[in-house]
């Protein structure tokens, strides 16, 4: 079981399941969106995502045509997104996910996106657009 939570704890979450995929992608609306270097992410069936306190705590926006991004009104932290068009799935943030998930990311997205001061140091595989 993998569980997690927002920065004040109003939101938390649990996922009984696997992760599908877990990627860092350097995008430019993921870097503005979470202010980092890169977004740390995984895709998780949505059957298996619960949020298990705080729903009401969550406030969605729409960053492009059909993809929404679900954050934490109170503390703004990102926790998972999705798109309309693929229900089936979650995409959560694993900078709130607890402890070891028990998976690794598998490469790098969008690197033609990637910051000019970034130097991406790993061996993962990385994609110029994806």
């Amino acid at each position: 079981m993998i569980t997690g939570h927002c920065h004040c704890g109003a939101v938390t979450f649990e996922v009984a399941g696997e992760i599908r995929s877990f990627q860092h992608c350097h995008c430019t609306t993921c870097r503005r969106i979470h202010g980092t270097v890169y977004s740390s992410s995984a895709v998780v069936d949505r059957a298996a995502f619960t949020i298990t306190r705080g729903a009401d705590a969550i406030t969605e926006y729409e960053s492009s045509p059909g993809k929404k991004r679900c954050f934490c009104s109170r503390c703004s932290a990102p926790i998972y997104a999705y798109r309309d068009a693929e229900p089936r799935f979650v995409v959560l943030r694993m900078g709130t996910v607890d402890g070891d998930p028990g998976a690794r990311p598998t490469r790098h997205i969008w690197v033609s996106h990637q910051a000019p001061w970034y130097e991406i140091l790993d061996d993962l595989p990385r994609l110029e657009e994806m």
